[in-house]
């Protein structure tokens, strides 16, 4: 419940593409899970931003402060389909 935590909540939505995705989701858990304390207040305010316009000032931010995300990739797909890869958890 500070300024700090509204702040790297902000920067997390503008730089990271999954946590904005768990944020709309559902903003309490994608808070708690990365650690950033909010009020009920800031999480309400927070969770009335344009998912669109925070992906639109995503898109504009030079790609070197964004962070990476990396999905799974075909290879890793094709072999957990055919029961090779298995997922380490």
């Amino acid at each position: 419940m500070s300024q700090n935590a509204v702040e790297q909540t902000l920067g997390k939505l503008a730089t990271d593409k999954e946590f904005r995705a768990r944020f709309f989701e559902n903003p309490a858990a994608a808070t708690w899970e990365a650690g950033l304390p909010l009020s009920p207040i800031e999480l309400e305010a927070l969770s009335g931003l344009s998912r669109a316009a925070i992906a639109r000032f995503s898109q504009s931010l030079d790609g070197r402060i964004r962070r990476l995300c990396l999905g799974e990739t075909p290879s890793r797909t094709v072999q957990r389909e055919q029961g090779g890869a298995e997922d380490a958890t």
